[in-house]
């Protein structure tokens, strides 16, 4: 059945990669950790083990990044990710999860309409009725569970949930107790227990967390890729990781168009060309990696079903239009303006040119 899972977890996927990395790690590991800090670190951006074994990368970026969040963790101290979106943030989080606790499920998507219950605890309101509170009537929320196992907890989007439902962390991330006064009694959190959450100040909707809250977490801001060729990397990886397992022909991976559309989202972003000499007007939208990566599979999904399988710019047009016309007024001149004054100019860009024109 595993084989036919649209997204293993990163515990489940990487499972090899992680036991090879235990039988090699003989450093200090903190409690309830399932390997050592320096190990996690070397999970996340890979290495070559002393017996040959290739360690693949999660994350492309900085180093001292990754090991200042992970010696966050080693602490009392919970790990904020921030960043715009598409910078990684879920991705990191899900696979520090699976490197420290050999699980990355106990997990919290916060929403708008979040109440407090979600991160503390609910009932079985059968059994609520029929006993009364009893131990037997408690439903666990994943930060219960990871303080009685000792293990990670994740929160996903912190500054969506409503201020006043964030605040239920503080007594949370600092007495590390929670309360639960219907039973008279408490839950303690085990030694490895921490809190892992990821946020952006970007989006419509970000809820600010106060100030109290924000002492409570080491922040690690993450940023987009600092190259050209670091990100197109970083999106050529993700679909041909993401075509495995939508069973996309490997042959398809289309270098080109990758770096063709990775120039154009980092110019649209950074309002510029490559080379600094013309300014552009930026549209709304983040353009973000992990938007180039959706762009591309779109493409692939295009040119495997109803082209001939390699991925042509009237494949990648209709992906990229989506992707930074979200304003129909100001996007739409923005990305016309683009078009004009760069695509339009580059010699071998005119197939985009057209390809793009027509949809407009």
């Amino acid at each position: 059945m595993k084989e036919l899972l649209l997204r293993p977890h990163a515990e489940d996927k990487y499972a090899e990669e992680l036991a090879e990395l235990k039988k090699q790690d003989d450093r200090q590991r903190p409690n309830n950790w399932e390997m050592s800090p320096w190990a996690v670190v070397n999970y996340l951006l890979g290495t070559t083990l002393d017996n040959g074994y290739e360690i693949t990368p999660k994350y492309y970026g900085s180093r001292r990044l990754m090991e200042i969040a992970v010696a966050t963790l080693a602490t009392d101290r919970a790990l904020l990710l921030l960043g715009i979106p598409g910078t990684a943030k879920t991705w990191v989080a899900e696979h520090l999860a699976a490197a420290i606790s050999g699980v990355s499920t106990l997990l919290i998507q916060g929403t708008a309409g979040m109440n407090e219950d979600t991160l503390r605890y609910g009932w079985n309101y059968a059994k609520l009725l029929a006993e009364g509170p009893t131990k037997d009537a408690l439903v666990p929320s994943p930060i219960m569970t990871a303080m009685q196992e000792g293990k990670m907890a994740r929160i996903e989007e912190l500054t969506r949930i409503p201020s006043d439902v964030q605040d239920t962390l503080i007594t949370l991330l600092s007495e590390k107790t929670l309360p639960i006064p219907e039973l008279g009694m408490e839950v303690q959190a085990q030694k490895g227990f921490n809190v892992i959450a990821t946020a952006n100040d970007r989006d419509k909707g970000v809820n600010e967390f106060s100030s109290a809250l924000k002492r409570r977490f080491n922040t690690v801001v993450l940023p987009l890729p600092a190259t050209l060729e670091e990100e197109v990397k970083i999106v050529e990886t993700r679909v041909r990781q993401i075509g495995q397992s939508l069973e996309m022909p490997s042959e398809t991976v289309p270098i080109p168009e990758i770096q063709r559309l990775v120039t154009i989202f980092r110019e649209l972003r950074e309002g510029k060309t490559i080379d600094g000499k013309t300014k552009i007007k930026s549209p709304s939208s983040t353009l973000s990696t992990a938007e180039a990566i959706s762009v591309i599979n779109s493409g692939q999904a295009l040119a495997t079903h109803f082209g001939d399988g390699m991925l042509q710019a009237n494949d990648l047009a209709a992906g990229i239009t989506g992707a930074i016309v979200k304003d129909p007024t100001q996007d739409t001149i923005a990305w016309k303006e683009y078009l004009e004054t760069i695509v339009k100019e580059r010699d071998d860009w005119k197939d985009l040119y057209r390809a793009c024109r027509e949809l407009l």
